[in-house]
């Protein structure tokens, strides 16, 4: 780790707590910061703000006082998930206080280089593809970010031969100034998050953040299938890699006569991977050419790509029933990994989907739900996506409150030979605290069915 100055004797306040607060004002106190930290959740229910109290830092709990902006802070480091209309930011950032996210500190701290994933869809599988594409060859890489793992936490055991590999949301990109990753992914660029960002140009804008910072010493890997984010790279210093799932490129990777290829050489017949679904060959692609940038041999990618079948909560296998496969990917928060999920199969398929309403409609689903014979849906979307089943002209429509309810319901309904699939296509905050909390109830639920 490095002992760097930057926040030493400087007055930071840390706002929003979590995982990330909770590391990012334990460094910080350490490099010599003043730290404040400001969290909603009250003192009294807080035990992560109590154990930062008994450090010596200063915690204000319960609310987020906008008098806080009076008292001279000159960095805020906020929780990704605070958006910047919230008064403190939004008047920080009128002040001119930079604004950070604790990916930046991570960054600064790393004694190793970065290898960034971001992207609409994918970032955690292909994050995780490389993680143990890294392991095989017997060479070590730190997994953080976005998939888990506090990146200014994990980073501080970080030697100079190692790498950090890490997952990256628009949210935290938006809150760099100096993160510089010497590899950087953008696997697909879609709009997602409006919400948050207001417009898909300012989404756009975030994800791109992952390069601002890169020099011609450096490589940005990207979907050369999407032509808009190619002409967004055009910004880019960086060298750029391309991978397509479409057409043979000399340069960056793709598939050609059954294997795929990276700059010329042949890395992996198709048929040796076992991981399942068209749309996670982007995220395969996109490995690939990480790794292969980074030195690892064939034969570690071989050994991750004959081996692996999925990432928890990603069209994740739960188990087999009276000839019932259930597969559960509450990763899926949005329509276009809900769409990747349902074109991986052929079979019948029983949908469960719903969740937080964002204010979108789900008409881009209609034409991925030919195989769909029954939707079972929950959440504060639960009308919408039964209207959208209706248009798909969906005979079978089931309005539930749980997740148990969820898969009895299917269960009754399905028949041997069909798929049952929990893939939400929104948010989980209306009803659970994450997507991963989401699948670990539908996969309990599914494992209680007699």
């Amino acid at each position: 780790m490095k002992n760097i100055k930057n926040f030493e004797h400087k007055k930071v306040l840390v706002l929003g707590l979590a995982k990330s607060g909770v590391s990012a004002a334990m460094l910080l106190h350490k490099l010599g910061a003043f730290v404040t930290v400001n969290d909603m959740k009250s003192l009294n229910e807080n035990p992560e703000a109590q154990g930062l109290l008994e450090q010596g830092i200063k915690v204000i709990c319960g609310s987020h006082p906008i008098e806080l902006l009076e008292e001279g802070f000159e960095v805020i480091v906020k929780n990704p998930g605070i958006p910047y209309s919230n008064p403190i930011v939004h008047g920080a950032v009128e002040r001119g206080i930079p604004v950070l996210t604790e990916i930046e500190l991570a960054y600064l701290i790393s004694e190793a280089p970065f290898i960034g994933i971001t992207g609409t869809n994918g970032k955690t599988t292909t994050t995780t593809l490389i993680h143990k594409m890294f392991e095989a060859d017997k060479k070590k890489a730190i997994l953080a970010g976005n998939i888990g793992e506090v990146a200014s936490e994990v980073v501080q055991e970080a030697a100079e031969e190692d790498h950090v590999v890490i997952e990256l949301s628009s949210f935290q990109l938006m809150g760099i100034d100096a993160f510089r990753p010497h590899i950087a992914i953008i696997v697909n660029l879609y709009e997602a998050h409006l919400d948050y960002h207001g417009s898909a140009g300012e989404y756009a804008k975030a994800k791109l953040n992952i390069t601002k910072n890169q020099t011609e010493d450096d490589y940005l890997i990207i979907n050369a299938d999407q032509s808009h984010l190619m002409e967004l790279a055009k910004g880019s210093k960086a060298k750029l890699i391309p991978f397509s799932t479409k057409d043979v490129l000399d340069q960056g990777a793709s598939v050609k006569n059954g294997h795929i290829y990276f700059q010329g050489e042949e890395v992996i017949s198709l048929n040796e991977i076992v991981l399942p679904g068209e749309h996670n060959l982007e995220n395969i692609l996109a490995a690939v050419s990480a790794v292969k940038l980074a030195g690892l041999s064939n034969e570690a990618v071989a050994a991750v790509l004959t081996s692996f079948t999925g990432v928890k909560h990603r069209t994740q296998y739960v188990r087999k029933l009276n000839e019932r496969k259930f597969y559960n990917d509450s990763k899926a928060t949005n329509s276009l990994a809900t769409k990747s999920a349902l074109q991986a199969f052929s079979s019948p398929t029983i949908l469960l989907a719903g969740g937080l309403d964002r204010g979108n409609g789900f008409d881009d689903l209609v034409p991925y739900l030919k195989n769909v014979k029954a939707l079972i849906t929950f959440g504060q979307t639960a009308e919408k996506l039964a209207a959208t089943a209706r248009q798909a002209d969906i005979q079978s429509v089931v309005q539930v409150e749980t997740m148990d309810e969820a898969v009895q319901e299917a269960y009754g309904l399905s028949e041997e030979g069909d798929v049952i699939l929990l893939s939400p296509a929104c948010a989980s905050w209306d009803q659970y605290k994450t997507f991963e909390q989401r699948g670990d109830i539908f996969i309990d639920a599914v494992h209680r069915l007699k």
